[in-house]
């Protein structure tokens, strides 16, 4: 990570392990921000560890998409808040994720979310997602 590179797959799904089961006796559920950013990871999570619930998608047009993460770049200081790395990057998450979405979307598993409108809706959309789960 200090070098930039991406921690790898089976050292991340080991502390995703020993995180939850560390947790597993006081918790009502885990959710995990950005993972599985790839298919294999998403099966092996699922071999491995337990079968998810559901994967939350938040569905954003790429314009709209490219605008916020260029006004995030007005005051973040990163330098990949350019619209050619933005592009690239976008690109690089469609190919990456779209099978994902496509494998949990045939188990009727995928709750997705409109997040083009401010946090206020969108949160309230994923609000409902989580109240409408089954507390059994």
């Amino acid at each position: 990570m200090e070098r930039g590179d991406l921690v790898p797959k089976n050292i991340v799904l080991q502390l995703l392990k020993e995180a939850m089961l560390a947790k597993a006796a006081t918790s009502k559920g885990f959710l995990i921000d950005g993972y599985p950013r790839e298919l294999d990871q998403g099966i092996k999570f699922e071999k491995e560890i337990t079968p998810c619930e559901f994967v939350l998608c938040f569905d954003v047009d790429d314009d709209v998409m490219t605008q916020r993460l260029m006004d995030r770049g007005k005051t973040s200081g990163r330098a990949d808040d350019n619209e050619e790395t933005i592009k690239k990057r976008l690109s690089t998450f469609h190919n990456i994720t779209k099978p994902v979405i496509d494998h949990y979307a045939k188990q009727d598993k995928v709750r997705r979310v409109k997040a083009e409108g401010n946090v206020d809706d969108v949160f309230k959309q994923v609000e409902k997602i989580f109240d409408s789960m089954d507390p059994g």
